[in-house]
């Protein structure tokens, strides 16, 4: 069987994942990118999710979250977090297919049928070990990441995040493992949710140094977040992962509702088209995209099915003469 460029996994369960209005993360946002996805004519091949096990979300979440998850709605309760994140009818059921959504994802690159993967409904990366956060009921991006490590035995995982929100829920998880490569790229946190990565924020005891963060200041566009980017991928070339985790949350973007940042929709488009690339050019091609934020219908679209579009145009390994013109 030959490997395919992309992979696409969606459905209806992980569309289900959203919130009552007027609450910015609505289940609408599926529907944004799959009808951007028609209009470009692109139909990838996909694999729908399915739902995770308990096993599988205690490989980075506490027992006492997954139960309290699992019984918010019976017992009444309104929030997982201090507001952000409200309780519904089916929110456990929901949380689970985004994480088994990415696990599939996962499954579908590390089998080899698939170079690359994308999640559009995913990217939940505020939720702690221990607690829910902002908007993010699990945290699938930790999930992933201790999966590769633990089920697949890699020893080097990078994870990149341009969403505007800084990723503190996988930083703080992963703040002292030196397994994983962190680099982030947000709004600086002394004007946006949730506060956090500073650029002294580079990981403690033996991961000092194995973690970046480049916060932008409110108004930042194009110029600042490439050179954020080129950062970024000499940081990771210098690390050299065996899979990249790319968080690709599109509001970055200008005109987003809850952010000041101005970078455009092609930047961000060539920022993951770069990242795959160099994936490519460390041996192994593996890149796993995952959605995260974007409140703007219109930006989201444009952002994720770019972003499906490039990666599919991409090889899924270099040429036997090792030729890097793709990567310049």
């Amino acid at each position: 069987m030959s490997k395919v460029p992309l992979t696409l996994i969606h459905g209806p369960e992980i569309g289900h994942y959203g919130f009552p209005k007027p609450h910015p993360w609505g289940r609408d946002r599926l529907q944004a990118f799959l009808s951007a996805l028609a209009r470009r004519g692109l139909n990838p091949p996909t694999l729908p999710p399915r739902r995770a096990s308990d096993a599988e979300l205690r490989r980075f979440h506490d027992p006492a979250l997954i139960e309290l998850v699992r019984r918010a709605h019976r017992d009444g309760i309104a929030y997982l977090d201090g507001g952000d994140t409200p309780v519904y009818e089916g929110v456990d059921d929901d949380s689970r297919c985004v994480v088994g959504a990415s696990l599939v994802a996962l499954e579908s690159i590390m089998s080899g049928h698939s170079a690359r993967a994308f999640v559009p409904i995913a990217g939940l990366h505020h939720a702690r070990r221990n607690a829910s956060a902002g908007f993010c009921v699990f945290n699938e991006c930790g999930v992933v990441i201790e999966t590769l490590l633990a089920v697949y035995g890699l020893s080097k995982v990078a994870y990149v995040d341009i969403d505007v929100h800084h990723g503190d829920g996988v930083y703080y998880g992963f703040e002292d493992d030196p397994r994983v490569v962190f680099a982030d790229v947000h709004e600086d946190g002394r004007y946006l949710y949730p506060g956090t990565g500073a650029v002294e924020e580079i990981g403690v005891a033996a991961a000092a140094g194995c973690k970046l963060n480049v916060p932008l200041e409110p108004g930042a566009g194009d110029v600042e977040f490439e050179r954020a980017m080129q950062t970024i991928g000499a940081f990771l070339k210098a690390h050299a992962p065996q899979f990249i985790i790319l968080q690709c949350g599109a509001d970055s973007i200008q005109g987003d509702p809850l952010a000041h940042l101005n970078v455009s929709i092609e930047a961000h488009t060539r920022a993951a088209t770069a990242l795959a690339r160099l994936a490519l050019e460390l041996g192994h091609g593996r890149i796993l995209g995952l959605g995260g934020g974007g409140y703007n219908r219109d930006n989201l679209a444009q952002a994720w099915s770019g972003i499906c579009d490039a990666w599919q145009r991409l090889p899924v390994s270099l040429n036997e003469r090792g030729d890097n013109l793709l990567l310049n």
